[in-house]
């Protein structure tokens, strides 16, 4: 049984392999064709976290791929009426994939543990990879090749950062985190990637302008993620000196492009001057959501290996 609960369950050959057939479903979109490769297949989606990208890219890539999506909500009783081994043995006798956007990364580790389908991470506090995913499917279809291209990370090293470092090395990058003192991967991450991505070239500064040097991408993140209300004045002391404006991305290579997950607060870590510009790929990024998901659901479902 497969699950993409962080990028560290796929190989780089099966990154590969999904970034294939996200291309290949992406190119028959375009031209009006929505191939649907997994005719009668059901998904469950479970959100302890409000969505707009990750929940309608699901359902509507699951539709296009023939098969039908179902948003379970407070009635199923997730995590209160029953034991979570009970829960996931029970939804996979029923449905073909779970995903899963949770407020606790335990959450979903333990809902695949038990779970009879594959399960996906939506997104966690510690991993976000079915963004990762779709944002380095947009920087290959930018610059075709990945291979010693770098990406420049400035903010906060949360759940996104880590999902995309692990990416950028099973696909090749440099990845640079500017963040400050407090803000940036824990120990033990950089243990996890020393030993999955061990030629990995990661730069760690406190410097913006130092991780933009060289960069193809420039990505940021909001200040303050959901849960971390309490901590929002602190946050935005901290990231004051950490802002994407149009003089940072000035010291990045003239084609370098914008990027952010989504959604963002401007005027915080990014200027409108530099979301609404040329460089800025973030609509692109948001609807390759579902185009790298579909990506993913036909691999898990049935294009393995």
């Amino acid at each position: 049984m497969r699950h993409l609960v962080t990028l560290s369950d796929l190989t780089s050959v099966e990154i590969e392999r999904i970034f294939a057939i996200t291309e290949d479903l992406k190119t028959k979109y375009e031209r009006g064709l929505r191939e649907p490769l997994l005719p009668g297949r059901v998904m469950a989606l479970i959100f302890e976290k409000q969505s707009l990208r990750t929940r309608v890219s699901f359902e509507a890539g699951m539709i296009h791929l023939g098969g039908g999506a179902m948003f379970l909500g407070e009635d199923v009783g997730f995590g209160k009426r029953e034991s979570m081994s009970d829960f996931g043995r029970v939804l996979g006798e029923l449905v073909d994939v779970v995903v899963v956007r949770a407020k606790r990364h335990q959450t979903v580790v333990d809902l695949a543990a038990h779970c009879t389908c594959p399960v996906i991470n939506g997104l966690t506090d510690y991993a976000h990879p079915c963004q990762a995913m779709a944002d380095l499917y947009t920087l290959r279809e930018t610059f075709r090749s990945l291979e010693g291209r770098k990406l420049a990370w400035i903010g906060d090293g949360n759940n996104v950062a880590r999902s995309l470092a692990l990416g950028c090395g099973k696909v090749g990058m440099e990845f640079a985190l500017a963040a400050p003192d407090g803000y940036e991967f824990d120990a033990p991450f950089l243990e996890k990637l020393r030993r999955e991505v061990p030629d990995f070239n990661l730069v760690v500064t406190r410097d913006p302008a130092e991780a933009v040097a060289g960069a193809c991408a420039v990505y940021t993140d909001v200040w303050t993620s959901m849960g971390q209300e309490a901590e929002m004045e602190q946050r935005q002391k901290a990231f004051a000196a950490f802002q994407v404006n149009a003089e940072l991305m000035a010291k990045a290579p003239d084609d370098a492009v914008f990027m952010h997950c989504l959604p963002a607060r401007r005027g915080e870590e990014v200027t409108d001057e530099v979301i609404d510009s040329q460089a800025s790929v973030v609509v692109r990024q948001a609807g390759n959501r579902m185009h790298a998901q579909k990506g993913i659901l036909a691999w898990l479902l049935g294009s393995q290996p």
